[in-house]
């Protein structure tokens, strides 16, 4: 699966969402929501991310933002 950037997607091997930057290589480049360090993930290893999931991603942030632990 090559996801459009922007995108939310899920990587089934660490169950961690992000949004996709871009591609390096044969990679799908990720950045969890709200910014960060951009992981790289195999495109075979990515699923699109559900609106449940993508919503549980900006309330997890959003929570750490309200208890000082992101900028």
């Amino acid at each position: 699966m090559k996801p459009p950037v922007g995108v939310y997607v899920v990587d089934t091997i660490s169950g961690r969402i992000g949004i996709v930057m871009g591609y390096e290589g044969p990679y799908v480049q990720l950045r969890p929501h709200g910014g960060g360090r951009e992981w790289d993930v195999d495109p075979g290893a990515v699923r699109h991310a559900t609106p449940a999931e993508r919503l549980r991603a900006a309330t997890a942030y959003a929570n750490a933002r309200s208890r000082g632990e992101v900028p």
